[in-house]
């Protein structure tokens, strides 16, 4: 292969130009790059949300290439045979990409390097979507981590590398292969009526994530620590849209709230154990990759959850209609903007998981569904976090009383009244929203009744507690 032969730059989940090693070390080499990205089973698999957030996210990706000289390729297909094709189309002598975690993503992209290897193609992944490659972060018995706080500890004081710019130009081929459109596509088509409902919530691209870091830091960070948990203000830096697809590496946010810590701000430690819990996420999935789709403390395949997800209380719990305001307010936002307050998240799944004793996949899939936000080793840990099933998770007997955390943290029913519009003389717009976003088959209406608890908050406490109480593990 010529030292002139073009690199194959294969775009996954890291929308960005700025911090991105594998576009970086391509451009470096001063060979014309070629981006591409595969729309393959693993885009196809994916929920309605997610799949129609990477659609918009890899549209304005190839909006920002196309300003520093350069094209997105689009192909769809099984990734060996799609880079194995472009590599004869092209004559290239490389593909680079940045590392993915989960178990498909890391068979696939095995298979994609010795496929390359065995016709002489150079193959690389880089690292990017972490800060801290799972199999480094070890105990002094060098096993890998299993609660969350001793591995805060190993990984505090760590470096991180710090971001690097994005390319002023990147060079460009002599020719372009062919690329498919988005929207011969249309990754969206499963959103129908709720696409334009859910798209003003959405903050598209590296611009609008780097956006949202500077504000956070500069504005909400220091009341971080309080603000959190309180789902009526915006007290968030709502970033996990963002980092899920890579329009920001977590480089940069750790870079950004280290700064803010050291300047003195109070919340700023908080921030970073945030990221960190991301971290941990990929950690455990890494390592221990039935977290994605059983028990990960296996004693739990035993518990007698339920598996229907078609029982009257689980599908009144998908629509928000349960009867217990916040477990609804919750579920409701998530359908209107794609996102979740990480608190709601918390009670609306202990509320599946206990309340309803229903299996936590069940839940994990319905925000697979919905989620502009949806990350797979995130959603995972948080769901069998909840349910107690879990690495380093709630106790089971801990029930989280939706009734009561509504009082601490939503003392005037801010939140609640932003989401159900049932029972008010004029709804506000955001509870409207929901109704206008959902299915036109579920025949609901913001002038419906309110209805009843479909379990009250003490009956579901104690059927939980029994079940918990006569486990056979």
């Amino acid at each position: 292969m010529s030292d002139r032969s073009p690199i194959l730059v294969w775009v996954r989940r890291d929308l960005r130009l700025t911090d991105h090693p594998a576009l970086s070390a391509a451009c470096q080499t001063g060979r014309p790059v070629i981006p591409v990205v595969i729309r393959d089973q693993g885009v196809d698999d994916l929920g309605a949300a997610p799949k129609w957030r990477l659609g918009l996210g890899i549209g304005h990706l190839a909006d920002r290439y196309a300003e520093a000289g350069s094209r997105l390729v689009l192909r769809s297909g099984d990734a060996v045979e799609v880079l194995n094709a472009l590599v004869k189309e092209t004559g290239a002598g490389a593909v680079y990409w940045m590392r993915a975690y989960d178990p498909a993503s890391v068979a696939r992209d095995t298979a994609v390097k010795s496929a390359l290897k065995e016709r002489g193609v150079e193959a690389e992944s880089f690292a990017g979507h972490l800060m801290f490659e799972p199999w480094t972060v070890e105990t002094k018995q060098g096993a890998f981590y299993k609660v969350y706080t001793p591995f805060w500890k190993a990984v505090r004081d760590r470096g991180v590398a710090e971001p690097v710019s994005a390319p002023g130009r990147i060079p460009a081929p002599d020719s372009w292969p062919g690329s498919e459109t988005l929207e011969d596509w249309n990754l969206g088509a499963a959103m129908r009526r709720g696409e334009d409902v859910v798209r003003p919530w959405v903050r598209l691209g590296e611009e609008a994530a780097q956006g949202r870091l500077g504000a956070f830091i500069a504005h909400k960070v220091s009341d971080y620590d309080q603000t959190r948990n309180l789902p009526w203000t915006d007290g968030t830096s709502c970033l996990s849209e963002n980092l899920s697809l890579g329009e920001i590496s977590p480089a940069q946010c750790w870079h950004a709230g280290r700064r803010a810590m050291e300047e003195g701000s109070k919340g700023a430690e908080t921030f970073l154990k945030e990221l960190v819990w991301r971290e941990f996420a990929y950690h455990l999935m890494w390592h221990t990759p039935r977290l994605l789709d059983s028990n990960w403390r296996e004693e739990w395949e035993a518990f007698p959850w339920n598996t229907d997800a078609n029982t009257p209380e689980v599908i009144a719990w998908t629509q928000g209609r349960t009867g217990i305001p916040f477990v609804d307010a919750g579920l409701r936002e998530m359908y209107a903007t794609g996102r979740m307050h990480n608190r709601a998240r918390m009670i609306v799944a202990s509320y599946l998981t206990k309340h309803l004793m229903t299996h936590w996949k069940i839940g994990m899939r319905w925000f697979e569904e919905c989620l502009i936000d949806w990350d797979p080793a995130a959603n995972a840990m948080g769901w069998q976090w909840s349910a107690g099933s879990g690495p380093d998770a709630t106790p089971y007997f801990r029930v989280f009383n939706p009734i009561t955390q509504r009082e601490k943290f939503d003392t005037n029913r801010e939140y609640v009244d932003r989401w159900i519009a049932e029972g008010r003389k004029t709804p506000t717009e955001t509870a409207q929203s929901y109704f206008d976003a959902i299915p036109r088959s579920w025949g609901l209406s913001a002038t419906d009744t309110y209805p009843t608890p479909i379990v009250t908050v003490d009956e579901g406490r104690k059927r939980a507690l029994s079940a918990y109480q006569n486990r056979d593990f």
